[in-house]
C-alpha cells in the first residue's frame, strides 16, 4: 500500500513537471521572435516587418502583426527592389536586408557590424571611385537622415526607403564593398561629417530634377554636390 502511494506521488510529480515544461515551451514559442515569417504567421516579428515596410513605402495595410496577402505582396515588392528572391517569405536574407535580427542574444557589437556592412554596401554602390572624403560624406548623409525627424530613424530604414538611393534601385547595394568603403562607413558612423550636415547629394552632370538643384549646397566633393 505504501509503495502504491509512493508511485502515485512520483507519477504526480513527473506529470506536473511535464505539464510545466510544455506550458513553458508554448509561452516561449508565442513570445519569441520567429526566425522566418510567411503567410499565416503572427507575432512581433511580423509587426516589425509591417512597420518597416510601411515606413519605407512598400506596404499600405494595417500594422496588425498578421502576415496576410498584403504583407506577402509588400515583402515581394521589397525583395524585387533589393535583388532578393521574390517569394514573399521573410527568411534570413530578407530579414537581414530589413535590419531585423531574430536572435535575442544579438549583441550591440554584432548590430554595429551589420550597420557598418550595410552602410559600406551603400557607399560602394553609390560612390566607389570617388575621393575617400566623398565616400565618407555619402555615409554621413545617411547618418544625418537617421538623426532627422523627416526620415526613418535607423540606417537600414534610411537606405531602404523607397526611391531613396539609386544603388538600391539598380541592385548595386548587393555588391560586396571593398575595404575603403568599409572604413568610410565606420568613419561616418563614428561621427565624421565632411558633408557639413547635408541630407541630399547629386551628380550635377547627370541630374535633371529641378527640385534637387534648388536645395542649398553645403560642399562639392568629386562628382557629388551635397546639399540640405
Amino acid at each position: 500500500m505504501l509503495k502504491d502511494k509512493k508511485k502515485i506521488i512520483i507519477m504526480g510529480i513527473i506529470s506536473f513537471i511535464i505539464i510545466g515544461i510544455g506550458a513553458f515551451c508554448i509561452f516561449f514559442q508565442k513570445n519569441s521572435v520567429e526566425a522566418l515569417s510567411k503567410y499565416g504567421s503572427r507575432g512581433s516579428e511580423v509587426t516589425q516587418i509591417q512597420t518597416k515596410l510601411k515606413r519605407w513605402g512598400y506596404y499600405n495595410g494595417n500594422v496588425d502583426g498578421i502576415y496576410g496577402t498584403q504583407t506577402v505582396n509588400a515583402v515581394k515588392y521589397f525583395q524585387r527592389k533589393n535583388g532578393l528572391t521574390a517569394d514573399g517569405i521573410a527568411g534570413p536574407a530578407t530579414l537581414k536586408a530589413m535590419g531585423i535580427y531574430s536572435s535575442s542574444s544579438s549583441t550591440s557589437s554584432s548590430s554595429n557590424s551589420n550597420n557598418v556592412n550595410l552602410l559600406a554596401r551603400l557607399i560602394y554602390g553609390e560612390a566607389r571611385g570617388e575621393p575617400y572624403t566623398g565616400q565618407v560624406a555619402v555615409g554621413a548623409v545617411v547618418m544625418n537622415r537617421v538623426k532627422s525627424s523627416s526620415f526613418p530613424n535607423t540606417i537600414s530604414g534610411v537606405i531602404y526607403a523607397s526611391g531613396a538611393f539609386d544603388a538600391v534601385r539598380d541592385g548595386q547595394i548587393n555588391l560586396s564593398p571593398d575595404s575603403t568603403a568599409k572604413k568610410a562607413a565606420q568613419d561616418a558612423i563614428n561621427g565624421w561629417d565632411p558633408s557639413y550636415g547635408a541630407i541630399y547629394y547629386f551628380n550635377p552632370s547627370t541630374a535633371t530634377n529641378k527640385w534637387i538643384w534648388s536645395r542649398p549646397m553645403t560642399i562639392t566633393i568629386g562628382r557629388h554636390r551635397f546639399c540640405k
